[in-house]
Parts: C-alpha cells; structure tokens; sequence
C-alpha cells in the first residue's frame, strides 16, 4: 500500500490485508514518525517545528524545547484516539497509532535535507526532498 499516512486510512488497510506498507510523507505533527521507526530524536537538540530555533541554542531554549516536547505528548493523544479506536475494531486487537505506523516497509520523506536540520535516519528512510518545488524560469 502506497501512501500518505496522516489520515492512517493506509496503515490501517495494509495492517488488515498484511501487505507491507510505503508511506510518503513530510512529516507527523507530534513527532510520531520518529517514534514508529524508533529514530532517535533529543529535544535538546532538534528543535521543535513551530519555535523556529537553531541547532545551536541557548539552555532556556533547550528547556522550552523540552517543555513543547513533552506537550506534544499531551495534545497529540486525543487527536488519534477515535482512530485507534476504529482500528481496534476492525483489526480486532488493541492498536495505537504508533504501533500502526511502524509497521511501514519503507518511507519517503519528503525533506529537504539541505533545509532540514541533520538528524539520524533509519536504513528504510529516504529523503526525496525537492519534489515540490518549482522550476526556475
């Protein structure tokens, strides 16, 4: 199964016909892409999306960092919690949303690792940045 797996429509119909699964995507809000593939992904330095903050910053930006870190976990459950719990019912056990997502085959990340701040990947993630930008006339 091909796909982008932000609605989790995909990893929920790859988990019940157990075929692998591609998914192609920029990233999970919360940061559950790096939990599914069990990448490493220190607060302390990678920045969070939204505080637009360099690699190199400062400690009480290191602990505002954190902080938005740990609220991620907070106000990101919620957001998955009718869909574990429609995938639960159709796949018949207990699932949660990261559990589903790390049974993704291959991802391709559309970073641009030029732009991207460097980060550790796994051996079944590519980076195929660049595909969204324009051609310069």
């Amino acid at each position: 199964v091909f796909t982008d797996p932000i609605l989790m429509c995909g990893p929920v119909v790859a988990e019940y016909l157990s075929v692998p699964s591609i998914y192609f995507l920029r990233g999970f809000p919360c940061g559950m892409d790096f939990d599914a593939t069990q990448c490493p992904n220190p607060p302390s330095y990678i920045p969070r999306l939204f505080l637009y903050y360099s690699d190199t910053m400062t400690f009480a930006e290191r602990v505002k960092n954190m902080l938005v870190n740990l609220l991620e976990l907070f106000y990101c459950k919620p957001i998955y919690a009718e869909l574990e719990e429609l995938a639960s019912e159709v796949l018949k056990k207990k699932v949660t949303a990261t559990e589903l997502l790390s049974h993704g085959s291959f991802w391709l990340m559309r970073y641009d690792f030029v732009f991207e701040f460097p980060r550790p990947v796994m051996p079944n993630m590519a980076f195929i940045g660049g595909i969204n930008c324009q051609q310069k006339k």
